[in-house]
């Protein structure tokens, strides 16, 4: 395949690590496929004649991807509008997901709360749970087990059965390699390198992808927030961590394995705070929701971080400096000028 016909058919947006070496038939058929279902789950019910120019795929091409889908329950015919009186054409055939067709677990991990949610297809809730408990200083395999018995009944409740699951993705603040399943280095998974994909799978025996939850962030504005159409943007996650990520040209920006965007850890000062990497002057020791009643602390505003319930701590002090604790006030403004000079 000549480079200049393999750019004519990859549509925009195609994943960032394709590349003429990996162009073959079955990759791109994959990949016309991908945009056609993305297409339909963004803008259904929806005419082939726009998906065509949409994706800048043939129209030849679109007929046989949605031909396939129908065939398989993937999409579905809602509606046919006549053509109007005395235009030339076929009446159009409006197609959507079928929301039936798959199901999916979603989970967010942080250092005090699991959160889990089952989808269909269309993205819709079925169910969803939230379960606090401080997860950071537990074995991995011990958040593992948790986190199982959390989608076990997750799906229950949606009136599922894992057997009705096609996917589970769960979201990791941290170092974390998506491809390879692996956490290099997280505050709630630990140091140690952790194939904890390979964990949860064995346990849940569905098909489970792991993901720095920035990255995740990031890809649900692009599908469903105010990133919707903008292939550039930035999104920047300030909570118990401080996370980043990047959509450029419509494609997640990873980096080499997975760490491109790591925010958090950009040097703000090399002979800075000590951060909970282990390294100084990270930015997530100065502006993280952490680092923040860390600084609350130095001041003497806190007489010491409530390990066990950060969450009600960070409102509390926000509110103080929002009434006018000058002490804390000056905090988040050192906070805010570090986060802006980062970013």
């Amino acid at each position: 395949m000549s480079q200049q016909r393999f750019r004519a058919e990859m549509p925009r947006g195609a994943p960032a690590s394709v590349t003429m070496k990996t162009a073959d038939p079955e990759l791109m058929r994959a990949i016309n496929r991908y945009h056609v279902i993305d297409v339909i789950r963004r803008d259904g019910p929806i005419a082939r004649v726009e998906i065509s120019e949409r994706t800048e795929l043939s129209r030849a091409t679109v007929s046989a991807i949605t031909g396939a889908l129908i065939e398989e329950g993937l999409i579905d015919v809602v509606r046919v509008e006549p053509a109007e009186s005395g235009a030339r054409g076929r009446p159009r055939v409006m197609l959507r997901l079928n929301g039936s067709a798959y199901h999916a677990v979603g989970v967010k991990l942080s250092a005090h709360r699991i959160g889990i949610a089952v989808t269909d297809a269309k993205g819709e809730p079925l169910s969803s749970l939230s379960l606090p408990v401080r997860i950071a200083r537990q074995a991995p395999e011990v958040i593992a087990d948790l986190v199982e018995d959390g989608v076990r009944r997750c799906v229950a409740e949606a009136r599922l059965s894992m057997r009705k699951i096609d996917g589970v993705g769960v979201g990791i603040p941290g170092v974390i390699d998506g491809q390879a399943g692996v956490s290099h280095w997280s505050p709630i998974l630990g140091p140690e390198t952790v194939p904890f994909a390979q964990e949860l799978q064995k346990r849940l025996g569905a098909r489970t992808l792991i993901e720095n939850d920035a990255n995740l962030v990031t890809v649900a504005e692009h599908w469903f927030g105010q990133g919707r159409g903008l292939p550039n943007f930035a999104v920047v996650t300030v909570e118990n961590t401080i996370g980043m990520g990047i959509l450029i040209d419509g494609r997640l920006h990873r980096g080499a394995h997975g760490i491109g965007a790591e925010f958090g850890h950009v040097k703000f000062d090399g002979a800075g705070l000590l951060c909970r990497c282990g390294q100084r002057g990270c930015l997530d020791a100065y502006a993280s929701d952490a680092g923040i009643l860390q600084a609350a602390v130095a001041a003497g505003c806190l007489d010491s971080v409530d390990e066990a319930n950060p969450d009600r701590q960070i409102a509390e002090v926000t509110q103080r400096a929002l009434d006018g604790d000058r002490k804390l006030a000056a905090v988040f403004r050192r906070a805010g000028e570090v986060l802006g000079l980062g970013i």
